[in-house]
């Protein structure tokens, strides 16, 4: 692999560890309510990340105990830090778990940036 993923991340994880990253993610967010949780495989499709998992959350603060908690949760299985964009009070907090990017927005945010739309199934 080369380009900028290739010197800036570790090696990718193999299909069971991103299969228990995700489930780590999507336990955490199904603990905290998340609405709508939505997972897309980016293999091939993006450099940043492998998959790609998408929740609602009702308000602010509910996000960003979604946010602070997954944290929390990555930490305590093994995946190390993990970092944190907008968990200040935002309609949108991305979280950077390496192979996976968590998105967790408000309803009319989620609607507006239409994630699902760009790099779902239709991308290609």
């Amino acid at each position: 692999m080369s380009g900028p993923r290739a010197k800036s991340r570790k090696a990718a994880a193999t299909p069971p560890e991103l299969d228990r990253l995700q489930a780590v993610i999507v336990g955490s967010l199904e603990d905290d309510k998340g609405e709508n949780i939505v997972t897309l495989d980016l293999a091939g499709k993006a450099s940043f990340a492998d998959r790609m998992i998408i929740a609602t959350g009702l308000a602010d603060r509910q996000i960003s105990a979604m946010a602070m908690h997954l944290q929390e949760k990555l930490r305590e299985g093994g995946f190390g830090r993990v970092r944190i964009e907008g968990e200040g009070g935002s309609d949108w907090v991305l979280i950077d778990a390496g192979d996976i990017v968590v998105h967790l927005f408000k309803p009319d945010s989620r609607d507006l940036y239409g994630l699902e739309k760009m790099w779902g199934a239709d991308l290609d």
